[in-house]
């Protein structure tokens, strides 16, 4: 098992996945520190927006805050699948997903956002243990998802990389952010 996870080499990941990679910062030298990280910090976040104020949309059409936090972690389980099954060297392609097909038949509104914290913190640490347990040359398998190559060592950047994204659309759409509260 690496001491961490380097960050992957362009050929790893498509070009579309490029920008979650991208949005873990340069100083980040493994991902798993900023997953453990996220385990903290986001959960905080969406309890201090409150379930009075986790059905608000910026926008008619755009996602509600509850539903922002289960595409993080059906996302994530995905995300998780697709590196177990390259970590184990699976070489059939595996299918991209509609994310707005999922958020809508997830029906998220009607949670408790509460459930939906509990969720993401037992996803969060499912995936944190799966890393925890890939060698080197099972995170350099790169297999095909969402028709591009794709490797479980990408995946571990992708993961916190697609959350940074989510993170940065509450603060400059939602107005969420650190210390702040919706409801």
């Amino acid at each position: 098992m690496p001491a961490a996870i380097a960050r992957p080499a362009p050929e790893e990941y498509a070009p579309y996945f490029g920008r979650y990679v991208d949005r873990v910062p340069a100083d980040v030298a493994d991902p798993l520190a900023l997953l453990r990280t996220q385990l903290e910090t986001t959960p905080a976040l969406f309890e201090r927006v409150g379930e009075a104020g986790a059905t608000y949309r910026y926008a008619p059409g755009k996602w509600s805050i509850k539903e922002i936090l289960g595409h993080l972690a059906e996302t994530e389980r995905i995300f998780g699948y697709r590196a177990l099954a390259f970590a184990r060297g699976e070489t059939q392609p595996l299918p991209g997903f509609d994310e707005d097909a999922y958020t809508a038949a997830g029906r998220f509104d009607a949670r408790p956002l509460a459930d939906l914290v509990e969720e993401y913190r037992a996803v969060r640490r499912a995936t944190l243990a799966l890393f925890r347990g890939l060698d080197a040359e099972a995170l350099a398998f790169v297999g095909t998802a969402s028709g591009g190559p794709m490797s479980a060592r990408a995946l571990a950047w992708i993961i916190p990389g697609h959350e940074l994204h989510h993170l940065e659309t509450l603060r400059t759409r939602y107005g969420v952010g650190e210390g702040a509260k919706v409801a």
